[in-house]
């Protein structure tokens, strides 16, 4: 057997639905619209993050893109042990959370721990698996047992048909609110490369599939003690992966990437998402004409 093949054929359906899943009072999935999740790598400042949040929400309500905030409270995957890591857990929580009560929007963040995921739990409405650990057994249990809503990401060393076992670790908990997320493949060192088979192949197992454009432009460990990146080509890949039929597009974005304490050389620039998500729109009603016209409220569920 081809040690690049899967023991099985993969059977790829054509087009058809993915399960509905809900982010609070959100719905995403199945025939509701394309969904974002954006904002910045790391939580810089209570302030910092307050501001994108409101930024961000603003745009999606205007284009009428169902958002979900994104942003990290501890970076424990960092190339250097002087890197900028976040506030942690506690303080992070904090910030989140007002966030969340205050701009009524949905919240993602990642969980690096068994021990962070009962606590971030009680706060946000995603808990994240980070692709490096998107094998680690009791890490995707334990998320699975809160019940939230799991996005896992896909491991950069994982072929998109290894998925259905991460897959199967948090439904095993009888927890289907699942998310799958496209982030690159390993192309040799200090380079990722997307294939966008994938995207069929993942939404083959039925659940609601994401698309981060901007860690899959990440060259990791590309700048010595940082990682480098390749924003130049943030546009044509998220328009190549919402014309293969994604459901929802996941980003980093910042006021200032030159600026920013993570992740500086991939994030989009603010400025330039509006225009960017015009485009994907286009694409995306092209593409499945029976989504067009049917626009989620952008909104947090106070029920838990």
């Amino acid at each position: 057997m081809n040690a690049t093949m899967p023991a099985a054929p993969i059977r790829v359906p054509g087009w058809a639905p993915s399960r509905e899943v809900p982010i609070g009072a959100l719905r995403v999935g199945g025939n509701n619209p394309l969904f974002l999740v954006a904002g910045p790598c790391v939580i810089e400042s209570e302030t910092h993050a307050r501001q994108m949040a409101e930024h961000l929400a603003a745009i999606c309500a205007e284009l009428k893109i169902p958002y979900v905030f994104k942003t990290s409270y501890d970076k424990a995957n960092r190339t250097s042990i002087r890197s900028y890591r976040g506030p942690g857990l506690t303080e992070g929580l904090k910030i989140l959370k007002k966030i969340g009560d205050e701009l009524k929007v949905p919240i993602l963040t990642d969980v690096h721990e068994v021990t962070q995921v009962a606590p971030a739990a009680e706060v946000v409405d995603v808990l994240q698996i980070p692709a490096f650990l998107s094998r680690q057994t009791d890490l995707l249990v334990a998320a699975g047992k809160t019940g939230r809503v799991v996005n896992i990401k896909k491991g950069q060393f994982i072929s998109p048909w290894e998925m259905r076992y991460a897959i199967e670790k948090v439904a095993s908990t009888g927890n289907e609110k699942i998310l799958v997320t496209e982030r690159g493949t390993s192309f040799g060192y200090n380079n990722l490369v997307v294939d966008m088979r994938s995207f069929p192949i993942l939404r083959s197992f039925g659940y609601p599939v994401v698309y981060d454009v901007t860690h899959s432009l990440q060259l990791p460990g590309g700048e010595a003690e940082r990682s480098g990146g390749q924003p130049e080509f943030i546009e044509p890949l998220a328009c190549a992966a919402v014309a293969a039929g994604i459901d929802g597009l996941f980003m980093e974005v910042h006021d200032n990437p030159a600026q920013a304490l993570s992740d500086a050389t991939n994030m989009l620039p603010l400025a330039q998402l509006r225009p960017l998500l015009e485009k994907v729109l286009a694409i995306y009603h092209a593409r499945r004409p029976a989504c067009a016209g049917r626009p989620e409220a952008s909104a947090r569920s106070k029920h838990r």
